[in-house]
């Protein structure tokens, strides 16, 4: 007797965590996704990327040179 109330004790507060946690979970997924969409978090994402073309060419034509000047050795 004792072991099935401890069975359905955790059953039920298995289904009602979990619920919980499902809405929970889609608030902080709803959240995010707010904010992913904000246009200031957008324009920081765009700049980023666009900084990191530029040092990623810069550092391309720095390997460049370095491989040419070994080359030419």
């Amino acid at each position: 007797m004792k072991k099935i109330l401890v069975i359905v004790a955790f059953a039920a507060g298995y289904v009602v965590g979990a619920r919980a946690g499902r809405r929970r979970y889609e608030q902080i997924r709803d959240k995010a996704q707010q904010l992913w969409n904000d246009d200031h978090v957008q324009s920081a994402v765009q700049n980023a990327g666009d900084k990191v073309e530029q040092v990623a060419g810069k550092a391309v034509d720095k390997a460049g040179d370095l491989i040419g000047k070994v080359r030419s050795h």
